[in-house]
């Protein structure tokens, strides 16, 4: 315990909290009656799954710790914004674009209002639905839809916070953690215009110098425009407000791996920056496929650029996409190490997915100090299963469960792969064959390792203590 708070500096107290609510999912005692009574619902509908779905949508799940925003939106509301917003449609790589829709090939998005087969397409390419093994991988498939929706942009950010949060609402989501980058590109374009330089302290300067943090400052007014365009979509503070009116949002960055090192650079320092600046934004995250070329090759220098840049900026938390692989991906050489250095050298105190964690050098070892350092994974089944192939036993979360590895359920990209929190557990409960108190403990998780402020994480613990006393009285 003295090393991991010595690791942590002034996140200590947070750590605190966390460890003693992690705790009371690992440490053996007696069911209450309650939580008797609800085991007993889970178990008998375990063969019945319209009766296992509508209890675990009814299920309190605490937090939704790893969710790409854009990732979360469904096809059908990006056609909907599309053909609303004058947008065309190029039917070649089934990609929006803006006007003018001026030839056969580029048409506008109006059409999917009335071309059904039209739409349809556009939805099978911006997600996994009707995604068939052929020319194109299902991991090459799920990254490519980004770029194809990308040019609606932050047009629609608010009408993204508003669908995001209502949906989370209804799942019995309280707390949510979004990934999402309101700079719009500004950050990535800083570092490409200061040029890269080896030397971190000198490359920082010149960030600096070159307005990073007047950058920052705009970015989180487009954020302040978007929440007053989500409150007004829910209707928030009037006597018909969505639920989702009620779902805390915090926010974290996201940088590019597979951009250029001086525009990586920049996005780590910006999202380093960003917490003191704008207290919605809690963390960074490095995103994109960790299969990449450029990802694989500056993996090191990535987590280099980490510990440097914490050294400065101890307060802020982070959590990394790390062991995000498998043999459909990329080779056994790549599966070594990236857990354990995101976490040894870039200061991860969570981290999402973990997919290969068997396959990296000395497994063993590392999950036993994953255990000791408290480290939580955001497991996410849906998108481990579509995007790497990786279900069931052949799925690591019995050997974190084993270890004692924190875990909490995630959705990562609920949009593209036609999922939810709902049927992540639904996934958790048939094809992990966990029980009631391991989901019960998980759901403690998501707020236990949020990255909210003690205040808000005091209130969303008894927030779901209550909702958990609530559901089980049924």
């Amino acid at each position: 315990m003295t090393h991991l708070f010595s690791r942590l500096g002034s996140l200590g107290r947070v750590v605190t909290v966390v460890v003693a609510l992690c705790n009371v999912g690992r440490i053996a005692r007696a069911q209450t009656a309650g939580e008797q009574s609800a085991s007993a619902r889970l178990d008998s509908a375990r063969g019945d799954s319209t009766r296992l779905l509508n209890f675990l949508r009814a299920m309190p799940k605490g937090g939704d710790l790893h969710n790409h925003l854009s990732g979360a939106i469904r096809p059908e509301s990006w056609a909907r914004w599309a053909a609303e917003d004058g947008y065309c449609f190029m039917i070649a790589t089934a990609s929006l674009t803006r006007p003018p829709c001026d030839s056969v090939n580029r048409v506008p998005a109006a059409r999917f209002t009335t071309d059904t087969a039209l739409r349809a397409a556009a939805v099978d390419a911006w997600s996994m639905r009707g995604w068939r093994p052929g020319s194109e991988s299902s991991a090459d498939h799920f990254f490519a839809t980004f770029s194809k929706t990308s040019a609606v942009g932050l047009s629609r950010l608010g009408d993204m916070l508003a669908e995001v949060t209502a949906r989370a609402a209804a799942q019995r989501i309280s707390y949510l953690e979004l990934m999402i980058n309101a700079d719009d590109g500004s950050m990535p374009r800083l570092g490409a215009r200061v040029g890269w330089n080896a030397d971190y302290a000198t490359m920082r300067g010149r960030l600096e110098n070159a307005g990073l943090r007047d950058s920052i400052k705009s970015a989180s007014r487009v954020l302040d425009i978007a929440e007053r365009r989500q409150r007004e979509l829910l209707r928030c503070g009037t006597p018909s407000a969505d639920a989702g009116c009620g779902v805390t949002v915090r926010y974290v960055y996201q940088v590019i791996r597979s951009r250029t090192p001086e525009q990586v650079f920049a996005q780590i320092l910006a999202g380093l920056e960003w917490p003191a600046i704008d207290r919605r934004y809690v963390s960074l995250n490095l995103v994109a496929p960790e299969h990449g070329d450029v990802a694989v090759r500056d993996f090191d220098l990535h987590m280099h650029m980490l510990d440097m840049l914490r050294a400065s900026h101890p307060d802020v938390p982070i959590t990394l996409h790390a062991g995000e692989l498998s043999e459909r991906v990329t080779g056994r050489g790549t599966m070594k190490s990236h857990i354990r250095e995101s976490i040894e050298v870039g200061h991860a105190i969570r981290i999402g997915h973990g997919v290969d964690v068997l396959q990296e050098a000395d497994a063993e070892s590392l999950l036993r100090e994953m255990a000791a350092r408290h480290v939580l994974v955001e497991i996410a089944l849906t998108s481990n299963d579509v995007i790497l192939g990786v279900r069931g036993s052949a799925h690591p979360l019995a050997a974190y469960l084993a270890h004692g590895v924190p875990v909490a359920l995630v959705t990562d990209d609920e949009g593209v792969s036609l999922s939810d929190i709902t049927h992540e557990y639904f996934r958790a409960v048939t094809d992990q064959h966990l029980d009631y108190r391991t989901l019960k403990s998980m759901a403690r998780n998501s707020v236990a390792y949020s990255f909210a402020d003690d205040s808000t994480k005091t209130r969303l613990r008894s927030d779901l203590e209550a909702a958990f006393a609530r559901f089980e009285r049924r």
